[in-house]
């Protein structure tokens, strides 16, 4: 089995960091590239790196030095649109440690990156003292993300079940916290 170590993204794993999250996107989303979705892609620096209270945390292959795994968290709680009203003030900013860019390149999956990265990140942001909730949304088709997210969490939204037309077709999660 191979050896992973999961620590804060260092400027030598931003390349390799974006890559995962690119990835992701076109193979996993189907959407590709989309500026008003994927800024933080693009600048993983000025969203995650830089600011005090964000993290990007990876998972680099001790075998080859390469990145295998991305998770990050924000204090940016989920905006309304395009989220429901309700849902934003449940989960606002700056109290809110919402949680991104939980991805796992395919041929890395089933060995607990994601676990292992998401319980960094909760570690983080209890540190940190000032988040009061953690968030997350997903899509049912991401590989593995429904597993995973019911394990940790509960779902306090379903799009598609308790929206109007379905929504975006996201499922909105609520990781303990204490």
């Amino acid at each position: 089995m191979r050896e992973y170590s999961i620590r804060q993204a260092a400027e030598a794993d931003i390349d390799e960091a974006r890559a995962v999250m690119l990835d992701a996107v076109y193979r996993d989303f189907g959407t590709g590239y989309v500026p008003r979705w994927h800024a933080d892609i693009i600048d993983p620096v000025s969203f995650y790196v830089t600011p005090p209270r964000h993290a990007l945390l990876v998972a680099v292959d001790e075998r080859d030095g390469t990145v295998a795994a991305t998770a990050a968290l924000d204090a940016r709680g989920p905006a309304h649109p395009p989220n429901p009203h309700w849902l934003a003030e449940r989960f606002p900013s700056g109290e809110t440690a919402q949680l991104r860019r939980v991805y796992v390149r395919p041929e890395h999956r089933r060995r607990g990156l994601a676990r292992h990265l998401v319980d960094g990140l909760l570690e983080f942001a209890r540190a940190d003292g000032g988040y009061r909730s953690v968030y997350l949304h997903t899509y049912p088709h991401s590989p593995g993300a429904m597993g995973l997210w019911q394990a940790l969490g509960k779902v306090v939204c379903d799009e598609r079940e308790e929206v109007p037309g379905g929504g975006s077709g996201a499922v909105h999660f609520e990781i303990p916290f204490a």
